[in-house]
């Protein structure tokens, strides 16, 4: 993508984002999810791998979405609205349960899986599955699971990399590169990745920005300058 466009990307996202973000509802099955009049956009990850930190920069909140120490707290598909005032609200964000390690029955964890399952795989309005790796860490085998899940669904899906400022420069590089070998013949990826970090802000713009391109702006009134 050409700088000036990104530049425009960048400042749209920020626009979109300052518009407000609602949590709406948290769903624990299928028959409770929103109308599917909206596009959707979802964010995907390992237990701990801060999903919910990043939701919370992205929309400049600190507490919209939780966050916790203990891995596996999110336990339902929870909604929040984008830009809700802005003709009905913009689009909606979704925060999946967190996949692997969670302290739960082993009952309760497949329940989980299931939805999230059926969910991906069945959702007309799904736009991006932004999945989240941690970078300390690289790809594991749930995320690669989760990727396999994403391709046969034919849902695109984009890798953002958390708790980038804990690895040096050179570490970085090393890991966003083996990450887009792994991509390569991956059909439903998105070729881009975000390096990024909550506490530092590294990368919240342009997590704004892919949000940004998925979202029919001028229908909510933006006028790009």
């Amino acid at each position: 993508m050409e700088k000036s466009e990104q530049d425009k990307l960048l400042k749209a996202g920020r626009w979109l984002l300052a518009q407000g973000t609602e949590f709406r509802l948290g769903v624990v099955a299928l028959e409770h999810l929103p109308s599917a009049d909206r596009i959707e956009i979802a964010f995907a990850g390992r237990s701990n791998v801060g999903k919910s930190s990043l939701i919370n920069a992205i929309t400049g909140t600190k507490r919209l979405a939780r966050t916790s120490n203990t891995p596996g707290r999110t336990q339902e598909l929870n909604f929040f609205m984008l830009a809700p005032e802005r003709n009905g609200g913009a689009a909606w964000l979704v925060d999946l349960p967190g996949y692997g390690y969670a302290r739960e029955s082993k009952t309760k964890i497949a329940a989980w899986n299931i939805l999230l399952n059926d969910y991906l795989r069945g959702r007309p309005n799904l736009r991006r599955v932004f999945v989240l790796v941690d970078s300390r860490h690289g790809l594991k085998k749930n995320d690669l699971a989760m990727m396999d899940d994403l391709d046969v669904a034919a849902v695109s899906y984009q890798i953002i990399l958390t708790k980038a400022d804990k690895l040096k420069k050179g570490q970085l590089e090393k890991v966003v590169l083996q990450t887009q070998d792994a991509l390569t013949k991956r059909p439903a990826a998105f070729p881009e990745i975000i390096a990024t970090s909550s506490e530092k802000g590294l990368g919240v713009d342009e997590v704004r920005a892919a949000i940004a391109s998925l979202v029919d702006l001028f229908e909510l009134g933006y006028k790009a300058h």
